[in-house]
């Protein structure tokens, strides 16, 4: 009985499992295994297509069925020319998951774990604000506290890549530090730089806790056996370290709601599941959140992003935005007009934390 009780969640984690379970359970639709209908109905003998989500083949000009599927499928890079054969949904499932979504009041097409229309929930976060800049040598501190990190660096893995790397030493200097006093950082690694992801850990004051793993599928919900990267073996998966900085309040943070193991499509190069931001908001919910290295398709509802492939900078939190001018980080001219602001923001004015202090420059300007 002892053992029994001691199991038992509590009755606050019991509510927040609660509060983030998809209304009515799950409404994942199974993508068929044999593909399109033509091939299901084939294979069951039964002359009809099962009622799961079927594919579409695409058939072009150029194409040569004899070659079978495109390793790459729908993130193939020369899909106009490329002879092998590629995918869409079905159509007529397609139009069959929105008709039916629409008495649920659910989205198919989401990749949320909270895909309920009628319940965003990022609506009392403040609008997604993001930086342009050079992550090396813009001021982190200014921005104040953050009870959640993610950064998906640049390495330089020693393989041709389609954008710059910054070197080892450049990460090792990296400030990360400042912008946290208590939370948690997810850092994306991947090759030679799992080892040094571990160092850089260990330097901006973290303690390694756990991995979380990304298995990359394709459009047919298949693991990919033919990835652009890996030295011996072609990569299906990625790995996130986890680090722990200070003590993590169980009050902000919700533990052993998600496991560590997500499946999900592979899309443009670099590009990390959008279900990280859901399962980050369910681990720490209505916290300040920022994105190191972002590029626009990471901009988030709630998030902050840096990085030096964003368009004009946009601060939507008042307090900061002012906090930047007064420091001279920015000048209005620098900054996109400040969004609407939630009517009942769930974010406090720095995140509870107090205000970052000047920089040296400003602190001296107002003596």
């Amino acid at each position: 009985p002892l053992i029994h009780l001691l199991k038992k969640p509590t009755a606050r984690r019991a509510s927040q499992t609660d509060k983030f379970r998809t209304q009515g359970g799950s409404k994942l639709k199974e993508f068929c295994r044999h593909g399109t209908k033509e091939e299901c109905a084939r294979q069951s003998g039964l002359g009809a297509p099962c009622s799961n989500i079927h594919f579409r083949r695409i058939i072009k000009p150029h194409t040569d069925t004899t070659l079978g599927d495109c390793s790459y499928l729908d993130t193939c890079r020369h899909m106009s020319t490329c002879r092998f054969i590629h995918y869409q949904v079905d159509r007529s499932d397609a139009l069959r998951m929105r008709e039916g979504a629409a008495e649920a009041t659910m989205d198919p097409f989401a990749r949320t774990a909270i895909n309920r229309l009628d319940d965003d929930p990022f609506h009392r976060h403040y609008d997604s604000q993001f930086v342009h800049c050079d992550i090396r040598t813009f001021p982190m501190a200014s921005l104040g506290k953050f009870a959640v990190l993610m950064a998906d660096p640049p390495w330089d893995i020693h393989m041709e890549l389609p954008y710059g790397t910054m070197s080892d030493d450049e990460m090792r200097r990296m400030n990360v530090q400042v912008l946290q006093d208590d939370g948690v950082l997810f850092l994306w690694v991947t090759g030679r730089a799992m080892e040094l992801g571990r160092e850089c850990l260990e330097i901006w004051g973290y303690r390694f806790v756990q991995e979380l793993l990304w298995v990359k599928t394709n459009q047919l919900q298949r693991i990919i056996r033919t990835g652009r990267t890996g030295h011996w073996l072609n990569h299906s998966k990625e790995h996130c370290l986890i680090g722990i900085k200070g003590k993590l309040d169980p009050r902000v943070f919700n533990q052993n709601l998600d496991c560590d193991v997500i499946c999900a499509e592979v899309r443009e190069t670099s590009r990390k599941p959008d279900e990280m931001y859901d399962l980050l908001e369910r681990l720490a919910p209505g916290q300040r959140k920022l994105e190191l290295f972002g590029r626009p398709h990471n901009v988030h509802k709630g998030w902050t992003t840096l990085g030096n492939q964003l368009g004009k900078t946009q601060i939507s939190e008042p307090w900061l935005r002012q906090h930047l001018l007064d420091e001279g980080v920015f000048d209005e001219a620098d900054m996109a007009p400040l969004p609407q602001p939630p009517q009942d923001p769930l974010v406090p004015p720095w995140g509870g934390h107090p205000p970052p202090e000047l920089l040296p420059k400003a602190a001296k300007e107002n003596e």
